[in-house]
């Protein structure tokens, strides 16, 4: 990435801008404000997170928000309540308070002397689901956002459910959050209440797991802040990005599909990561297409960006699989609409243990049984990987032989799918709940299979997710498994392989009992677009202000590996990941955190499958030092899942604050 210091205006940074809510609550934001805005008022863009502005998100912030500045841009990074400093209590993740501070901050800046009238809101997670929830809501300063791996779908398409099948990431995140939140605020900013505000704090905090555990279907509380259910709600311009290492890539295609307002989508090779920084390369500068957008709707500038391509897609070779990779080769294409007339859909047949292009016959003469062992799946990658590191979909090979897989005839000609695969299967499950994962491989010349895409669907869930319904053993379905959308090219000499299977650990929490699907026939239609000559787009490369300064106390790392016990046969897979420790050289804050992740099965009983997580967070100063210590399990009966967990604080090594959660939540249908 390259540096830029010398901009065309001035910035003033206030690492401590308070902004008073309706109810009292005071809000802490992080600002860069150009000094010529008193005289010359400019645009406000807002991001509005949970992550702690003064460390959390520090090094994303430092060389991206001084830049907007730098070309006149009032950037304004608030703590949400209830984290960093900012004061209140925080209940939820997009709750209806959330929601109303981003929208009073909006105004508040809107109606400011300094700013111009016009709000964007910016954000990747949290911050990007936000956006477009508040977008949705309409307040009239907000012109347009930059959403950036976020979700229209908070239920199906979310950390929670896929597919309405249940995620590990869900538990994962509930542990994440308990972590995140149990830092205290900066006594340098706060002053001498920040003690007891971080024990208040530590008192209120939710275990949200028993929140989204409690709401297992479709139900209104998933509605809420998925917008999705009404897009036309939205008016803002919205520019969405995403990666194809990311658990949320589906929502550009999903936007730019049913927005009516102007709206944008890129999609590239990135894992969980703004796409100026991200990996696997290349990154992309993505700040200059942000001010691209900003100036057109937040200043008026004639920049033509309204006329650019409507989707703008890295497609991705064939390579190697590995747990983490670089870079990946590939070439970015334009589309000036979704749908595209460019990108047909092909019919495929699925046979006995073939996958037949144009097929439109059922191919069966008998039932392919699948009965999957609970530990298929270990080659998974991670729901949103993060931590460039070994999180990404391994070889495939030993997944495949776990399941019931349907290959096609070596290709003669290479094929760009680009689009969102999906297959209709008709079943028929021996057990009154299932859930069924099917995988898109590229089988190699080398042998090796590649993990493409994939799609999960809870079988009760297949005419509905508001209100599924127990299978009758023995009965014959038919469904649709949707895929994740993606661009990948399948070189000539590779084979085309659909895996299916009917558990997928550590990726999905499995069903309560072992059972056995019965496959009578299956259509696969895959989205093919004319292989790509070369680029069809060319980005400038990236581009931000000088990065966070700072000692490095202690250097990470990240390690994954899956193991089986000899004895018991139990397969566990262990993630060891340490984002190290920093002082920042500025104000001095040091700041750290670990996390571990244990998921363990026995291939034979899905009612075995247990989920240990543990976070630790550091950080003060030499003279003051503190600690929190999060840990979290998860287990389950044929009709219970059971939680716990506790919360451990230490100011300088002495305990001030502990606090343990445990419940127990009936499974949907026991």
């Amino acid at each position: 990435m390259k540096t830029i210091t010398q901009f065309e205006h001035s910035v003033t940074e206030t690492p401590h801008w308070l902004i008073t809510m309706a109810d009292g609550v005071v809000l802490s934001a992080r600002v860069w404000m150009p000094d010529s805005a008193s005289d010359t008022p400019v645009p406000a863009i807002v991001e509005h997170l949970p992550y702690r502005k003064r460390d959390g998100t520090i090094a994303r912030d430092e060389i991206t928000h001084p830049y907007f500045a730098g070309h006149g841009y009032a950037c304004i990074r608030v703590d949400m309540r209830g984290n960093g400093e900012s004061e209140g209590l925080m209940s939820d993740e997009y709750t209806e308070q959330e929601l109303d501070d981003a929208r009073q901050v909006v105004e508040w800046a809107a109606a400011q002397p300094w700013c111009n009238g016009k709000v964007g809101m910016m954000g990747i997670s949290w911050g990007g689901f936000n956006s477009l929830q508040l977008a949705a809501l309409q307040p009239e300063p907000l012109k347009a956002i930059v959403t950036v791996c976020s979700s229209v779908d908070r239920y199906a398409d979310d950390i929670h459910y896929k597919g309405g099948c249940l995620l590990n990431t869900n538990f994962a995140w509930a542990c994440n959050m308990l972590s995140y939140s149990s830092r205290p605020p900066d006594p340098l900013l706060v002053g001498e209440g920040w003690k007891n505000t971080w024990l208040e704090r530590l008192e209120h905090q939710p275990f949200s797991i028993s929140t989204w555990l409690r709401e297992q279907t479709r139900s209104d509380y998933w509605k809420h802040g998925s917008v999705c259910e009404n897009y036309s709600a939205i008016s803002a311009a919205v520019l969405s990005v995403g990666g194809w290492h990311d658990g949320y890539r589906n929502t550009i295609a999903h936007l730019v599909n049913n927005l009516s307002s102007p709206v944008k989508g890129i999609v590239g090779p990135w894992i969980h990561k703004y796409p100026h920084y991200a990996g696997p390369q290349p990154a992309i500068g993505f700040l200059q297409e942000c001010l691209r957008w900003w100036d057109r709707w937040l200043k008026d500038k004639a920049n033509d960006a309204e006329n650019d391509p409507a989707y703008r897609a890295w497609v991705m070779d064939s390579v190697k699989p590995e747990r983490w990779l670089p870079e990946r080769p590939g070439r970015w294409i334009k589309e000036e609409q979704l749908p595209s007339e460019s990108i047909k859909k092909t019919q495929w047949a699925l046979g006995v243990n073939t996958l037949n292009r144009f097929g439109n016959v059922a191919l069966f003469d008998k039932p392919l049984l699948v009965n999957s062992p609970q530990h298929c799946g270990a080659a998974t990658g991670d729901y949103f990987p993060f931590a460039f590191g070994p999180e990404l979909p391994d070889e495939q090979s030993d997944d495949d032989a776990l399941s019931v897989c349907f290959d096609s005839i070596v290709l003669s000609d290479a094929i760009d799918i680009v689009g969102a695969p999906t297959i209709r299967l008709n079943l028929t499950p021996d057990t009154a709940a299932s859930q069924v994962a099917v995988r898109l491989c590229d089988v190699r010349a080398d042998g090796s299979s590649a993990h493409i895409t994939s799609g999960f669907l809870n079988l009760c869930s297949h005419q509905s997710f508001e209100n599924p319904q127990q299978l009758t053993p023995g009965e014959q379905i038919q469904c649709e498994v949707v895929l994740d959308q993606i661009a990948y090219r399948v070189p000539a000499g590779s084979k085309l392989r659909i895996a299916i299977s009917n558990s997928y650990w550590p990726f999905l929490w499995p069903v309560a009992e072992h059972g056995t699907l019965s496959i009578n026939e299956g259509f696969l239609t895959l989205p093919e677009r004319p292989t790509a000559a070369g680029d069809e787009w060319e980005f400038q490369s990236a581009e931000g202000s000088l990065a966070w300064q700072i000692d490095h106390l202690r250097e990470g790392f990240t390690e994954r590996k899956t193991s089986v016990d000899p004895k018991t046969g139990v397969v566990t897979t262990h993630v060891d990941i340490d984002f190290g420790e920093q002082r920042d050289k500025h104000h001095g804050l040091i700041s750290g955190d670990h996390k571990t992740e244990t998921y363990r099965i026995h291939p034979d009983d899905p009612l075995s499958a247990v989920a240990d997580i543990h976070w630790e967070q550091t950080g003060g100063r030499d003279e003051w030092r503190w600690r929190t210590s999060v840990s979290g399990r998860m287990h389950c009966d044929a009709t219970h899942y059971y939680l716990w967990a506790t919360v451990e604080a230490y100011e300088n090594d002495e305990l001030v604050f502990n606090k343990t959660y445990d419940d127990k939540i009936s499974r949907w249908g026991s």
